[in-house]
Order: structure tokens, then sequence, then C-alpha cells
């Protein structure tokens, strides 16, 4: 039955094979629609929640090249960007692609 559901809504969380981990703060709202759209897709993903840690934004920062700001993604140890960045993957079918590869 579920993979009617999920075929139904296109889903296709089988495919979904590569190492997602996203930088998040608990109340951030992009945040939030960052993990929606990857759980919408059926993606597991490695959450590191950052509030108040101050070595783990270092941390981030250090791998986004800069980038303080959250959510920031990566995909198979690939910096994507943030939350608009993954939206706009999505809206060029570019990241379905991404998601779909092997690490």
């Amino acid at each position: 039955m579920l993979n009617i559901f999920n075929s139904f809504l296109g889903r296709h969380p089988e495919k979904m094979k590569a190492d997602v981990e996203i930088y998040t703060w608990q109340t951030c709202p992009f945040c939030i629609r960052a993990k929606l759209l990857l759980w919408w897709k059926g993606v597991n993903f490695t959450e590191y929640k950052i509030d108040g840690d101050e070595v783990a934004r270092e941390t981030m920062a250090q791998r986004s090249h800069g980038k303080r700001t959250v959510p920031q993604i990566f995909i198979n140890n690939q910096h994507i960007g943030g939350c608009d960045d993954l939206y706009s993957l999505d809206g060029q079918n570019k990241l379905d692609p991404l998601l779909t590869q092997e690490k």
C-alpha cells in the first residue's frame, strides 16, 4: 500500500541513495522548508542541529566555503547551498539526479 501511495505522489524513496547532510536551527523556517522537500522526495538525511553551538557552526562554515546561514545542505559531500538553492535545483530538474547517485 505504501508503494502505491508513494508512486501516486511521485515519491521514490527506494531510488534516493545519496548521502545528504543538512545543518539546521530548530525554529528556522528555511530549514523546515528544506527538510520538507527532502522528506517529500523520500530522502533519508543526517541533520545537524547547531542551535547555539558555535563549534558546529564553524565546522559548517568551513565545509560551506564561509557560509554561516542555515540551512546549509550537502549531497555526497558536495555543498549545494541553502534552501533557495535546493528548491532551485528541484525546479530545474537537477535535484533528483543528485539524490539518486550513490556516494
